[in-house]
């Protein structure tokens, strides 16, 4: 069997996972790089306000406007991988993103490095959900999850070394090099992907979706932006038309794609319970888990006085335990089914965000080992499996658009995440300093209370994992046929 040439989406089926280990590591090149990105900026952030004589609300949108540019063009990952192949589409984007890292390390002012993250998140959005789609069609079936484990390594992997490397970029070095690392990486996965990656039959494909690729991200861009200024006030007339014009946007968007035949998002995947069940558990855990590492960095040089490499260099319990549990998640999977999983996963997690909502800025570095550990753990333990549970919940043949439409979400999900706990953490601040806490106190406290939302949080997510269960099309081969058929 050959995984070159042309061929059927479908009839491209390894046996042995070594079959597909060239093709994987193109792959994993290419979204460690793109993923690690999205996290390498929140340990520059304090550095950036400074340089750049900015505010934090303000800067913050170089993190908030990549991912929401990532959401923009996930939907039509999907499309354009059935209209033009999957092979090509992914080569594109990573060369797209190689550009955009370029022009973010000649950014002079904090507006252009907004722009530039913007384009930079264009190129790299439609990475993950087509390298999911790839994977999942290789992988032997019998060993899906293992080789999802696999493929997580690095979805993992990449946030939480990315505070460690742009840390240490930026301390000894500056912030440029956090983009201009990414040229020779973009150009190896590049060279790895022409001479590795198989080439799937192009489809037929309808009239794209103008209107939904519209609607989408001004939506979604519309809610953040009110989110975020609510920092300020939830009163005020911008908070307001933020929330009401994507409220109204967002309503519009889903009015449409449920009235087309062949939409942008595929939506009508949500009649499946299996898959709705557990998209709604992973943005929960994505909230909890993406929330807490935007926090953390912010709160070692804000509250504790660590030097941006000391920050990255003290969350790398996080990153050891990922790698360690994140292969245990999925042959886990392979076994038990993501119900168990999952849920051990979100009691690390829960227990994680717990610690972390009593810490204060007087105590030392080894209080942060043992919840960074259980964070990294529950994030090994819980994201893969629920990713490929996921996948498996949908028909088949929409695999393509459905990694579109759960990693369009995971984006929007971390915008939320960021917007939401910015204003969390400024309104908190603003209401301890006027109630005449010490700076110092009023910082710890606020931290101690954001990070005690997230724990409520987990604990959702834990509860709702209760209700996930195995896909019916994977017990007795009907669901896939039957959600297709609603199509």
């Amino acid at each position: 069997m050959t995984l070159q040439g042309e061929s059927s989406a479908y009839s491209v089926q390894a046996t042995t996972i070594r079959e597909i280990i060239a093709p994987l590591l193109a792959i994993i090149v290419g979204m460690f790089m793109v993923i690690l990105d999205g996290t390498a900026m929140n340990v520059a952030l304090p550095g950036l306000v400074k340089d750049f004589h900015s505010t934090l609300s303000v800067v913050q949108w170089a993190v908030t406007g990549y991912a929401l540019s990532q959401a923009a063009v996930i939907p039509l990952a999907g499309w354009l991988s059935d209209r033009f192949g999957s092979k090509k589409v992914f080569l594109f984007s990573v060369l797209m993103f190689t550009i955009g890292s370029g022009l973010c390390a000649l950014a002079l002012g904090i507006n252009q490095l907004i722009v530039f993250r913007i384009i930079q998140g264009l190129g790299g959005g439609m990475v993950a959900p087509i390298a999911m789609a790839f994977v999942y069609r290789l992988s032997p079936r019998a060993k899906v999850g293992a080789v999802m484990g696999m493929i997580g390594i690095p979805m993992l992997l990449a946030p939480a070394l990315g505070p460690v490397l742009s840390g240490w970029l930026v301390e000894y070095a500056s912030w440029h090099w956090i983009f201009i690392i990414n040229l020779p990486v973009g150009v190896l996965a590049l060279l790895t992907g022409i001479r590795t990656l198989p080439n799937f039959t192009r489809k037929s494909v309808p009239v794209l979706d103008v209107l939904g690729m519209v609607l989408a991200p001004l939506a979604f861009a519309s809610l953040v932006y009110g989110v975020n200024e609510g920092s300020s006030s939830w009163t005020s007339a911008r908070t307001m038309i933020g929330l009401i014009f994507g409220g109204i946007l967002l309503v519009l968007f889903v009015i449409t794609e449920l009235r087309r035949r062949q939409p942008l998002l595929e939506l009508r995947v949500f009649r499946s319970a299996d898959f709705s069940r557990g998209i709604v558990v992973q943005w929960v855990t994505q909230i909890a888990l993406f929330g807490t590492m935007f926090l953390l960095p912010l709160f070692l040089q804000q509250g504790k006085g660590f030097t941006p490499f000391e920050s990255g260099l003290s969350v790398l319990p996080q990153a050891i335990a990922a790698a360690v549990f994140m292969p245990i998640g999925g042959r886990l999977f392979d076994r038990f089914g993501a119900r168990p999983v999952v849920i051990t996963g979100l009691i690390f997690v829960t227990s994680a965000t717990y610690l972390l909502s009593g810490i204060s800025a007087s105590d030392g570095s080894q209080a942060l080992i043992l919840p960074l550990a259980l964070l990294g753990a529950g994030m090994g333990l819980s994201m893969m499996p629920l990713n490929t549970h996921i996948i498996q919940a949908a028909p088949e043949d929409i695999v393509s658009r459905v990694t579109s439409l759960t990693n369009a979400f995971q984006q929007v999900m971390m915008s939320f995440a960021v917007a939401g706990l910015s204003t969390i953490l400024s309104s908190r601040m603003k209401l301890h300093l006027k109630d005449g806490f010490q700076p110092l106190h009023a910082l710890s406290t606020s931290f101690g209370e954001t990070f005690s939302v997230l724990m409520g949080i987990a604990i959702v997510g834990m509860v709702l994992s209760l209700m996930l269960r195995k896909p019916k099309n994977k017990e007795d081969g009907t669901g896939s046929a039957k959600v297709a058929a609603e199509h």
